[in-house]
């Protein structure tokens, strides 16, 4: 950035000279060295690179300006030498700056990075490099420090500013058995914290390296305008020499060389692109690069998972209703059949009873899970069976009318309902409950209000309860009962009806349906590898309202893209016509060139001022 400033600096000032001395009537050969010397300080580097890409069999628009500039000085029109490489090196120097400006939000996030952490070793405290913390060391964070780890609190209570992993600026209360993450701010509290994760390894450290490399992904439209200029440069150089032919100008060569370097539109994707992924890693949202960036402006389609997306999947255990068998035998059964499984049902039922029975519970024998139907164990000697009623009919178990009944009246009030067996006899119903968000129903009308046509729900859940969740959420549609290959079918038949389908799930459970979708989205992705690996879009922060604002910047992002490639597009014919309607000139054509490549990249920097209405 420097030396390009000198370079325009100098070259400045020796015109300024030329002029001078133009003006006070000295010698012409004092402007004409002036002008000369301009050309040689502005188009040294640019002839180097138009040298090292033609090396390379790639006609670049370095070589056109080279080509104009050298034919200006034989013919002897060295202001105009002077002016096409100076005008070209304080373009350069301005699209330096402002494409730096758009790079400012992964520069602040990277900044955030954590150098330093006091750790506690043989008794005392010290202080060493963040990357040299080792796993399970205690680190100790004061008020106003940055959390140098991914750990758990294991003593004090504070509140933590997360805003760097999931663009939330509100701080969070972190104590004992808390997860927290590197590059937060530990705000007012003192805390001392296990270690888990270290360096590149932390949760900071994988959304750094990802939205570095997401930023020199290139996207379809990108991708497009290179090819394209791979034709189109060789092509303007095909014209200026048939123009030199036919009128026998070589100004008027030299002036099509330079008007019809394709600047702005090479630049047109690439600015909105990284101005678009800066916005998003600021925001919390990870794009993984500018092709998924690009197809999610397309998606007009979101289906979601229920459980811990449309839900926060904190399921409580809500009711539990027994047939000849105490109350709480059956949740301690229950809790210890569940006691390998991490389904949030399971979670919920194991919480139920270690708050109520106060006890610990062992690992059960012959544990079997049936994705989508529920468990099989031993306990005490006795097959324990945990399940929905297709387990049950699978296993020819009888569910006898008046427990379907009451099975039914639980369910038609949104709760999820689990049987329980003993030796293939019914013991009990446990009813749990996982209500949607509260702001759920908000979030899908500002689905619809950023252009999304259809809004539905694919679930697990049986069919009673998918009902009355997309009845109060008013989605357009639901498919209940579905297992995991159900979900992919489900995604692929809305795609073959022309739908761009995101899917949005928890990037574990639902990873099938996430890569089958044209975007797969995870959200509440924060700590959790898999999700971040999985996705395509990764909304860090558990929190919906980063759904619509990850879709409408992309849907932005590609507006974006558009104005640009058609204003860029339409500079470079009115340029050609104005060549050769001789209308236009080198410096004039160099000047108005230069400025149509800002003003592409100013219009791409509103995109980091984007915000949902």
């Amino acid at each position: 950035m420097k030396k390009k400033l000198k370079i325009v600096m100098i070259s400045g000032i020796l015109i300024a000279i030329g002029w001078l001395s133009n003006l006070l009537n000295f010698d012409p050969l004092i402007f004409n060295t002036a002008m000369v010397a301009a050309a040689i300080v502005a188009g040294y580097q640019v002839a180097i690179s138009a040298y090292n890409t033609l090396k390379m069999k790639v006609i670049s628009i370095n070589l056109l300006v080279t080509i104009a500039a050298v034919g200006a000085v034989i013919i002897g029109e060295y202001w105009e030498a002077a002016a096409v490489t100076f005008l070209f090196a304080f373009g350069s120097y301005l699209e330096s700056r402002t494409v730096g400006k758009a790079r400012d939000a992964i520069r602040d996030l990277m900044d955030l990075a954590p150098n330093l952490a006091a750790v506690i070793r043989d008794g005392e405290e010290k202080e060493i490099a963040a990357e040299e913390v080792e796993i399970e060391e205690v680190v100790i964070v004061r008020p106003g420090e940055k959390i140098p780890v991914d750990g758990t609190v294991i003593k004090g209570k504070s509140e933590v500013n997360q805003a760097a992993i999931t663009g939330e600026s509100i701080p969070v209360s972190k104590e004992t058995g808390d997860e927290v993450f590197s590059g937060t701010i530990n705000k007012n509290g003192y805390l001392e914290i296990k270690t888990e994760r270290v360096g590149d390894d932390t949760t900071f450290g994988k959304i750094i390296e990802l939205v570095e490399e997401a930023q020199e992904e290139k996207a379809p439209t990108q991708k497009l305008m290179e090819r394209f200029s791979k034709y189109y440069t060789p092509g303007i150089i095909l014209l200026a020499l048939i123009s030199y032919f036919i009128s026998g100008s070589v100004r008027l060569s030299l002036t099509l060389l330079v008007i019809g370097c394709p600047g702005a539109l090479v630049i047109s994707t690439p600015i909105s692109i990284v101005a678009g992924i800066g916005n998003g890693a600021k925001n919390g949202i990870l794009i993984k690069g500018g092709e998924y960036l690009e197809k999610s402006g397309e998606i007009d389609m979101v289906a979601f998972d229920k459980t811990g997306t449309l839900s926060k999947g904190e399921a409580e255990v809500d009711q539990i209703i027994t047939y000849n068998k105490d109350k709480a035998e059956v949740l301690r059964l229950a809790a210890a059949a569940e006691f390998n499984s991490e389904h949030h049902l399971a979670r919920a039922i194991k919480k139920k009873a270690e708050k109520m029975l106060e006890t610990e519970f062992n690992s059960p024998i012959n544990f079997e899970s049936q994705t989508g139907k529920g468990i099989t164990a031993q306990i005490d000697g006795k097959e324990i069976m945990i399940g929905n009623s297709r387990l049950f009919n699978e296993q020819g178990i009888e569910i006898k009318p008046e427990i379907e009944e009451q099975k039914n009246i639980l369910e038609e009030q949104g709760k999820t309902v689990v049987i329980v067996a003993e030796n293939k006899q019914i013991i009990a119903l446990i009813s749990i409950a996982d209500r949607p968000r509260e702001n759920a129903y908000q979030i899908v009308e500002k689905l619809k209000q950023v252009g999304i046509k259809k809004v539905v729900m694919l679930t697990g859940d049986n069919k009673k309860i998918a009902e009355s969740v997309a009845s109060e959420l008013k989605l357009d549609g639901y498919k209940a009962e579905l297992l995991p290959e159900d979900k992919v079918k489900a995604v692929e038949e809305y795609q073959e009806e022309g739908y761009k389908v995101a899917m949005v799930g928890d990037g574990i459970n639902d990873t099938p349906s996430l890569v089958t979708a044209d975007i797969g989205i995870a959200m509440g992705a924060a700590g959790t590898d898999a999700a971040i690996d999985t996705a395509d879009i990764t909304l860090m922060a558990d929190n919906l309202n980063k759904l619509p604002y990850a879709i409408g910047l992309s849907k932005a992002a590609n507006r974006n893209i558009k104005q640009n490639v058609v204003f860029a597009v339409l500079i470079v014919f009115a340029l050609l016509a104005g060549v050769l309607g001789q209308k236009v000139f080198l410096a004039s054509g160099m000047l108005v060139h230069e400025l149509s490549v800002l003003i592409v990249i100013f219009n791409a920097m509103r995109l980091l001022r984007y915000d949902i209405a």
